[in-house]
């Protein structure tokens, strides 16, 4: 979907839904809409859902939690995050984050410049419907050869 420089507005359950680390991704903001600089995605993730230890080389990363609790790792910090708060996730410094096993969480991530939601497209798949999917392993293999294409080291997990 794009809207070009026209300006547009997008409701609830609208805009490119793409399932993710089993995970439902809607894409909000795309390149194509901002001129490259930045996405903004709507993401709902499962309980004890998340991303590896990982580095972004290309773009900053931020969460603003709608709903649930997530563990964020960023470099030496740990945050509990919880609705209301953001995390921001700078460039070049090693970061994870799982959801709490009490429940599902839905945030919106912010990354800018654009190509997150290429590289979400590419390692995931359409979703048809606006629900969590069924849950399957991750592509480990696949993942490792899409991720240098976006500027992404996946890191051994943490001790």
């Amino acid at each position: 979907m794009t809207f070009g420089a026209s300006g547009y507005a997008l409701g609830e359950d609208e805009g490119d839904a793409i399932w993710f680390f089993n995970g439902l991704f809607v894409v909000k903001a795309a390149a194509a809409d901002t001129k490259n600089a930045f996405t903004l995605i709507e993401v709902q993730l499962p309980p004890g859902g998340g991303a590896p230890p990982h580095i972004h080389h290309a773009e900053e990363e931020g969460f603003y939690i709608l709903e649930g609790e997530l563990t964020v790792n960023c470099g030496e910090q740990i945050w509990t995050a919880t609705p209301g708060m953001f995390a921001f996730l700078p460039r070049g410094i090693p970061h994870s984050f799982r959801v709490s096993d009490a429940g599902p969480a839905k945030l919106l991530q912010l990354s800018s410049p654009s190509q997150f939601e290429r590289f979400a497209a590419e390692m995931g798949e359409p979703a048809t419907a606006m629900t969590l999917p069924e849950p399957t392993e991750v592509d480990v293999p696949k993942l490792l050869s899409i991720t240098p294409k976006y500027g992404i080291e996946i890191l051994p997990p943490s001790p």
